[in-house]
C-alpha cells in the first residue's frame, strides 16, 4: 500500500510538473507569422514586406522587421500578395439560403424548408461569404431566431462561417388578411408605441445584437417605398434600442421614412432611395450611416426566374438601381458616411462585396470604398478597437488578395485567395494557383 501512495504521489508531481511548465512556456506552434508582399491595414499606413504576427486570436504585432519573428512559429508566405483586414457585410439574410434545386423556386424553398434544415443549409452561404473575405456580418432579419442560433454554432466552433451580429425578428406592421380559426401571431409585428416597446424588448430579451426595423414597404421584386411606421413609432424603437445599449438599424426603399428614422436617431438606414437635401445633410451632420444596397436589386435580375418571381418587374428595378445610385452618389458629396451591405440571400452569399464596384460608380476612391466595408463598418457595430484594421489587439481576421486593391476595386471582389478568421485559416487558394 506504501508502494502504492509513494507511486500516486510521484505520479501527480510529474503532472503538475508537466501542466506548470506548459503554462509557463507558450508554445511557438501557437504563434503564426503571415508576410505580405503589401498590407493596407485601414490605420493610414500601406506596408511593404509586412509581417503580421498572430497570437490566438488576435494580432500581437505588424511588422517589417523580419528580425521581429519568433522561434519556431509557423510562418505562411503571402508575399505575392497584397494583405487586407477581414471584410464586414453589414446587412445579410445568412439564413435565408437556397440552393438551385431543379425544378423548385427558391422562393419556395424558403417557405418549405423548417428552421432546422434551413440552419443546416446556411452552412454553404457562410463559407461562400468567407471565401469572399467576408469575416464579420451584420444580419438583418430572420425567422424563428435562426440567426441566433447560427451565431452561437459559429461562436462555439459548430459551423464554420463569419462572425455574426444579429437582430432576431425584424420589427414590421401587420401585413396579412385575417384569417377564421387559430392564428398565433407572427414574430416582430408591432403595431402602435406600445406594441414597438414589447417587440424591441422581445429580440433583446431573446439575445439580439442589433434591432432591424422595416419602415417602408420595398423587398424582393418590391421597389415601393411608402412609410409603413410613423415619426412616433419609430423614435420609440430608437429610444428602446439605445436604453438598452443596442443599435438599430431602418430599412426604408423611400424618402419619406427615411427622413423619419433619420430625425429618430437610427444609427443606420438601409436602401434609402431617392432621399431630400436635407434628410442627406441630417445624415452628414448626425454620423449615420448609409447602406444603400444596390447590388442586391441587380442579383434579382440576374436570377429572377430561379428566385420565382413574376415577369414584369424588371423596369422598375432597373430604374431603382439607378436612383438608388444617384442618391449614393449625392450622399458621398455631401459627406454622409457609408457602410458596406449586400443584403444577400438566396444564392449571392459570395457575391457580398460587388457592392464596392458600385460605390466607386458613385465617386469614391477604391481605398474610400474599402473603407465601408472595414473602419466604417466596423465602428457601425461599436467593434472600431477589435475589427475592420490589422493592428495590435485586434481579432486577427486578415485576406489575401492578387492585385493592387488601391488602384483597382474589383481585386478585392474578384481576387480574394486566401482568408484567415480570428488566427485560424479558413480559406485556401494560393495552392491551387501555385506552379
Amino acid at each position: 500500500m506504501k508502494r502504492f501512495h509513494l507511486f500516486v504521489s510521484i505520479v501527480l508531481l510529474a503532472t503538475g510538473l508537466s501542466v506548470r511548465s506548459a503554462q509557463e512556456t507558450p508554445d511557438a506552434k501557437s504563434i503564426k507569422v503571415v508576410r505580405f508582399g503589401k498590407l493596407w491595414d485601414a490605420k493610414g499606413k500601406l506596408w511593404a514586406n509586412a509581417i503580421v504576427i498572430v497570437e490566438g486570436e488576435r494580432i500581437k504585432a505588424v511588422t517589417s522587421d523580419a528580425a521581429a519573428i519568433p522561434p519556431g512559429a509557423e510562418v505562411m508566405d503571402l508575399s505575392k500578395y497584397t494583405g487586407l483586414p477581414g471584410l464586414i457585410d453589414v446587412h445579410t439574410h445568412m439564413t435565408m439560403y437556397t440552393d438551385e434545386t431543379p425544378g423548385q423556386s427558391m422562393l419556395k424553398q424558403l417557405t418549405a424548408n423548417p428552421p432546422a434544415v434551413e440552419v443546416f443549409l446556411a452552412r454553404k452561404g457562410a463559407l461562400r461569404t468567407l471565401e469572399a473575405g467576408v469575416t464579420t456580418v451584420r444580419d438583418l432579419g430572420a425567422d424563428q431566431y435562426m440567426d441566433i442560433a447560427m451565431r452561437d454554432l459559429i461562436n462555439h466552433g459548430e459551423m464554420i462561417g463569419p462572425r455574426m451580429f444579429v437582430c432576431g425578428y425584424g420589427l414590421y406592421i401587420t401585413n396579412t388578411p385575417y384569417k377564421p380559426g387559430l392564428n398565433p401571431p407572427a414574430g416582430g409585428i408591432a403595431d402602435g408605441v406600445p406594441e414597438v416597446l414589447r417587440a424591441v424588448r422581445q429580440q433583446i430579451a431573446a439575445g439580439a445584437d442589433v434591432i432591424k426595423m422595416y419602415a417602408s414597404t420595398g423587398t424582393d421584386d418590391d421597389t415601393t417605398g411608402f412609410q409603413t411606421y410613423n415619426y412616433e413609432e419609430i423614435k420609440a424603437a430608437v429610444d428602446t434600442a439605445h436604453q438598452f445599449g443596442k443599435k438599430i438599424a431602418i430599412h426604408s426603399y423611400g424618402p419619406d421614412g427615411a427622413r423619419d428614422a433619420v430625425r429618430a436617431g437610427t444609427d443606420s438606414l438601409e436602401h434609402a432611395t431617392d432621399m431630400d437635401e436635407a434628410t442627406i445633410q441630417a445624415m452628414a451632420k448626425r454620423g449615420t450611416f448609409y447602406v444603400p444596397t444596390i447590388d442586391h436589386n441587380r442579383y434579382y435580375l440576374d436570377n429572377w426566374q430561379k428566385i420565382g418571381y413574376a415577369n414584369g418587374f424588371q423596369e422598375k428595378t432597373k430604374a431603382f438601381i439607378e436612383r438608388n445610385l444617384e442618391t449614393a452618389r449625392k450622399a458621398h458629396k455631401a459627406g454622409v458616411k457609408f457602410a458596406m451591405g449586400s443584403d444577400a440571400i438566396y444564392t449571392m452569399f459570395g457575391e457580398n462585396t460587388r457592392e464596392l464596384g458600385w460605390f466607386v460608380k458613385a465617386g469614391m476612391t477604391p481605398e474610400q470604398a474599402l473603407r465601408t466595408a472595414t473602419t466604417n463598418a466596423a465602428e457601425l457595430l461599436g467593434k472600431e478597437k477589435e475589427l475592420g484594421a490589422v493592428a495590435p489587439g485586434y481579432f486577427a481576421d486578415l485576406v489575401a488578395v492578387e492585385g493592387d486593391p488601391l488602384a483597382d476595386i474589383n481585386v478585392s471582389i474578384n481576387n480574394v485567395r486566401w482568408v484567415m478568421k480570428a488566427g485560424a485559416v479558413v480559406t485556401d487558394k494560393t495552392k491551387d494557383r501555385a506552379h
